[in-house]
């Protein structure tokens, strides 16, 4: 089938590199814009821009796909379907309606559960004992649209952002293809979403990233989970903000933020348990196993974390 493909992160350029292999005509690949990162704040390419131009694909990133003239690229690719994986920009009506089998979305979530661009850290942060792939018709609602295909995975009690991305990633590749298949033979079946069970997943805000530690320990071991590998949660510890990487949850009390231990693990007192820190970070620093991170930083029991800034 002839393509337009949409998308920006690693979750999305598993998908085009599954369009790809199982023969599909991308005529068209939009990306974000580069953006800064890493300390020099440099511009970036995507992870789909750099597979694109591996791959020798027409690329096209613009701010916005608002303007009417936005769509002339898109207009002369003469796609049959667009497949947009976690791309970043609001579809306009115009686009949606532009291919003849319209636009199909590859969603980190089982749908109406999650609707939005942060579904897997919400689904973390939640507790969720499981998520899932849906492959949906796009309308004009935020991932309101009916569904094509959905499939569940269980989440481990050890999955961070990262590693269930992964396996999403992976799902929703091999979704993809079936769904198209099924699109071009005429057996697919769009069925609406169910009204119940509808909820939002807003992209995390920077005061979700500081650890609450009258909370439970097992909601703020979530928390770094939920952060990790970006943006991290963090702490203040003296005069210093600290990020937690990597911690359990013990059968401890005391009282909230206050330390504990101090040795192979720092553990700390929340509003229920207590967390046992085991790798952490200073600002500036490498991520440290908490024995390391002790070595050179001495920390005395009865010392409280506070709020980061």
């Amino acid at each position: 089938m002839r393509l337009v493909f949409a998308g920006t992160p690693a979750f999305a350029a598993v998908a085009l590199e599954a369009l790809l292999a199982a023969g599909h005509d991308v005529a068209l690949v939009l990306t974000q814009p580069d953006r800064a990162a890493g300390r020099g704040l440099k511009p970036a390419p995507s992870a789909v821009k750099r597979l694109a131009l591996e791959r020798g694909l027409s690329l096209y990133q613009p701010a916005s796909l608002r303007a009417p003239q936005a769509l002339e690229p898109l207009e002369a690719a003469r796609a049959e379907a667009i497949v947009v994986a976690a791309y970043g920009l609001i579809l306009p009506r115009p686009l949606l309606a532009l291919a003849p089998h319209g636009a199909i979305n590859i969603h980190a979530s089982l749908l109406p559960r999650w609707r939005g661009p942060a579904p897997i850290q919400r689904a973390l942060l939640a507790g969720d004992r499981e998520t899932g792939i849906t492959i949906m018709q796009m309308d004009e609602g935020l991932d309101t649209g009916p569904i094509l295909a959905q499939q569940p995975i269980a989440i481990a009690p050890d999955d961070d952002a990262a590693s269930l991305q992964d396996r999403l990633a992976a799902l929703g590749a091999r979704m993809i293809v079936v769904a198209l298949a099924d699109i071009a033979a005429g057996r697919a079946r769009p069925v609406p979403q169910p009204a119940e069970g509808a909820c939002y997943a807003p992209k995390i805000a920077p005061e979700e990233t500081v650890i609450d530690w009258s909370r439970p320990c097992a909601q703020i071991e979530r928390q770094i989970r939920a952060l990790r590998p970006a943006p991290g949660a963090r702490t203040r510890l003296r005069d210093e903000e600290i990020k937690l990487w990597r911690a359990e949850c013990v059968a401890r009390r005391g009282s909230p933020g206050t330390v504990l231990e101090a040795g192979q693990a720092l553990l700390i007192a929340c509003g229920e348990g207590a967390l046992a820190v085991r790798e952490l970070q200073r600002a500036g620093g490498r991520r440290l196993p908490a024995g390391e991170f002790l070595r050179g930083r001495r920390v005395a029991p009865g010392e409280r974390l506070g709020a980061a800034c």
